[in-house]
């Protein structure tokens, strides 16, 4: 009992150190808008990034003559190539319709089989405790990956698996308002808005404007340097995420 570090409890995990991970998005551009930079940066460093796409996109329609099956689709094409422009390698997809998430417990045992199967060192999710956060479809994700990130390295979960348990390292969460990770994504800035313009059904002109302006302006403040963009992230290791009470004061 001596030895033990207990400051190693309150560590903040390294984004840097990340081998493989897992980028989990509720709906197909959620990754590009969150963390696309971060993502590109990884995949230069020698990462291994897979994308896991929990929803179809489905009612996203901003206007087109597609149908929502015909939408869906369209999406799935745009979502990995996007992806790979970043850098990610592979895509697994869950197929939940758009807007119907409600079943937490189901959707982390899914989420887990994919974790146990590939044997990620980290995941990366949206942050479900964002204030005001009213997506359910975000909401729902983010704490399914979370419950998913914290039962993986059981040797039963999900039960009746057949797939190895797996000791993730660490859980990044992004759109989230308590980053304790700030990336310096400066030369990669450009290609995040390159990958987030072939979401062509989301995405218009004006639109991908608004977006550069604001992410430019939230990223030097980040960055705290007007030369600089960061991007970040709340880095919690999965034991912050049960019964930790000073999981909100990592830092």
């Amino acid at each position: 009992m001596e030895n033990i570090d207990i400051t190693a409890l309150l560590k903040v995990p390294s984004v840097e150190e990340c081998k493989k991970v897992l980028c989990i998005q509720p709906h197909p551009d959620d990754n590009e808008i969150g963390m696309g930079a971060i993502i590109a940066k990884l995949a230069q460093a020698g990462c291994e990034i897979h994308y896991l796409t929990i929803t179809d996109g489905r009612l996203g329609n901003t206007g087109t003559s597609h149908t929502p099956d015909q939408l869906a689709f369209e999406r799935k094409r745009e979502a990995e190539a996007a992806g790979r422009l970043l850098g990610a390698e592979k895509f697994f997809w869950l197929g939940y319709k758009d807007g119907s998430l409600n079943d937490i417990p189901t959707l982390a045992s899914g989420i887990g089989e994919v974790i146990r199967r590939e044997q990620y060192d980290t995941v990366f999710c949206p942050d479900p405790w964002l204030a005001y956060e009213s997506h359910y479809d975000h909401i729902v994700t983010g704490q399914a990956s979370a419950q998913a990130a914290i039962s993986c390295a059981l040797k039963d979960y999900p039960e009746g698996t057949k797939t190895d348990p797996c000791q993730l390292r660490a859980v990044g969460f992004y759109f989230t308002e308590a980053p304790n990770a700030i990336v310096d994504v400066t030369e990669f800035f450009d290609v995040k808005f390159e990958a987030m313009a072939l979401h062509k059904t989301q995405m218009n002109e004006q639109l991908l404007a608004l977006y550069r302006k604001y992410f430019t302006l939230r990223g030097t403040q980040l960055s705290q340097d007007e030369k600089k963009i960061g991007e970040g992230v709340k880095m919690l290791q999965p034991l912050h995420l049960h019964c930790f009470p000073e999981a909100k004061d990592i830092q």
